[in-house]
């Protein structure tokens, strides 16, 4: 972010959440290929098996289905020590069925 926006304050989360959703954004569109109907690209957004995306905590992934558009179904917890968090316990899953 220094590099390509030092305008941006670092510590605002969204500028985390637009990286993430870009990400997912591009994979959509690369499994669409040359068919980038509204039908198409819904069809591909709904059907993403455990994709890894960037700034996500390793074991978290991204899942959808046609009848489940909830794409992260997982969260990991962290404490706060002093001048960083530190993460404990398992990541826990809550997908859906």
């Amino acid at each position: 972010m220094t590099k390509w926006m030092p305008q941006a304050n670092q510590s605002d989360g969204n500028y985390i959440f637009a990286y993430a959703v870009g990400t997912m954004m591009v994979e959509t569109l690369k499994k669409c290929g040359d068919n980038l109907t509204r039908e198409n690209v819904m069809r591909q957004a709904a059907n993403f098996q455990k994709v890894r995306i960037p700034l996500c905590l390793p074991g978290i992934t991204v899942s959808t289905s046609p009848t489940d558009f909830y794409p992260i179904q997982a969260v990991q917890l962290a404490r706060f020590k002093g001048e960083t968090w530190e993460l404990f316990g398992e990541v826990m899953h809550a997908e859906s069925t």
